[in-house]
């Protein structure tokens, strides 16, 4: 994981430039992100900004390390250079070019095109305050600096142990938890007043949305030789996740999963506790939040409710239930007693979280 760097904060001004760049800017999220293109929409226009250019940014940092094809080494320079241009490197074609030209064909066509306008997304980063340029770098400096690490133990058998199913998650999701913290205290001071609070329910929240993921993605990620689940969760159950796929693998393999649901079930509640923390006039937040919170609770229910199932797509939430968490969260968003209330419903009867299972990273 990377370590404490120097940070430059190189911050532009809104000239005729900057704003045809920040249109083309925020035209990219759609292309790689439908969920984000949806829901950064509803924070306050402040915020938007800030928001949108951490997405894509860690985008780009995802894009890196996705591709199959690209060395594990080459990843790792990639991603070296990538944290230094996000703290104040000013040259930044260079890399574009470098990055562009590695990437392998497998690599999807909306991220090679938000990959090659990195300078159009540099330049928006060098417009927002220096507050959030720097709780942006944060956030790539932890994840570029720790995605490598898991990378190069990537195997159909899964991560060794719980424990390091929650670094993972923090590398991946719970860093982005503190950055979006971070954005909301520089916004709010009524938020600010909650920070020390807020920050360890973030990193919770991150992992409860990046648990489900990975639950909704396990077939898939397979397919890619790939598993982030740990190991040490399914001995238990009798189950090495490298073997061949049969009956007994899919029995153990759902008593597993119900263990892990119960896990992400809990971090789901840290993330609602997260949410009654920001203010209740500050409606576009909590709908930014709730989305989330919602359509991963509906995720976990398909997956509890479906245990052997075989691909994504099978527990995968419909558009009405989209439609209908969005409503909902929308008509209640001001309710802390009413919020509450409506998560029970929607997690009722999903697995608790067993008490030998850590969620801390």
């Amino acid at each position: 994981m990377a370590g404490p760097s120097s940070f430059n904060c190189s911050q532009g001004v809104l000239m005729q430039s900057v704003q045809q760049a920040i249109r083309k800017h925020n035209d990219l999220l759609p292309g790689v992100s439908r969920t984000f293109a949806l829901t950064i929409p509803q924070l306050p226009d402040s915020l938007q900004l800030a928001v949108t250019n951490a997405y894509l940014l860690c985008r780009i940092a995802d894009t890196i390390e996705d591709d199959a094809e690209l060395p594990i080494n080459d990843k790792q320079d990639f991603h070296r250079q990538f944290i230094q241009l996000v703290g104040g490197q000013p040259d930044v074609k260079p890399f574009t070019r470098s990055l562009s030209a590695a990437l392998s064909g497998q690599t999807p066509a909306s991220e090679i095109d938000l990959v090659a306008q990195l300078p159009v997304v540099m330049e928006v980063n060098r417009s927002l305050s220096c507050n959030q340029q720097q709780a942006l770098h944060r956030c790539i400096e932890v994840m570029c600096g720790g995605m490598p690490d898991f990378q190069q133990q990537t195997s159909i058998a899964g991560l060794d142990s719980m424990s390091e199913l929650n670094q993972y998650c923090y590398v991946v999701a719970g860093v982005v938890g503190e950055m979006l913290t971070e954005l909301f205290c520089d916004y709010s001071a009524k938020i600010d007043q909650h920070r020390e609070i807020m920050m360890p329910l973030s990193r919770s929240f991150g992992q409860g949305l990046q648990m489900t993921n990975i639950l909704k993605d396990f077939w898939e990620d397979r397919l890619r030789k790939a598993c982030w689940l740990p190991k040490d969760v399914f001995r238990r159950h009798g189950l090495d996740l490298g073997s061949p796929h049969s009956e007994h693998f899919v029995s153990a393999f759902s008593k597993g999963i119900h263990e892990l649901i119960g896990v992400a079930h809990q971090c789901l509640k840290d993330a609602m506790q997260y949410v009654k923390l920001i203010p209740s006039d500050e409606t576009g937040i909590r709908r930014f939040c709730l989305w989330a919170i919602g359509m991963a609770v509906l995720t976990l229910q398909n997956i509890h409710k479906r245990p052997g199932y075989a691909r994504g797509e099978q527990v995968k939430i419909s558009r009405r239930a989209v439609r209908l968490t969005m409503g909902m969260s929308n008509v209640l968003s001001r309710s802390n007693h009413a919020l509450s209330m409506m998560f029970r419903l929607a997690a009722s009867g999903l697995p608790k979280q067993p008490s030998m299972l850590q969620t801390s990273p």
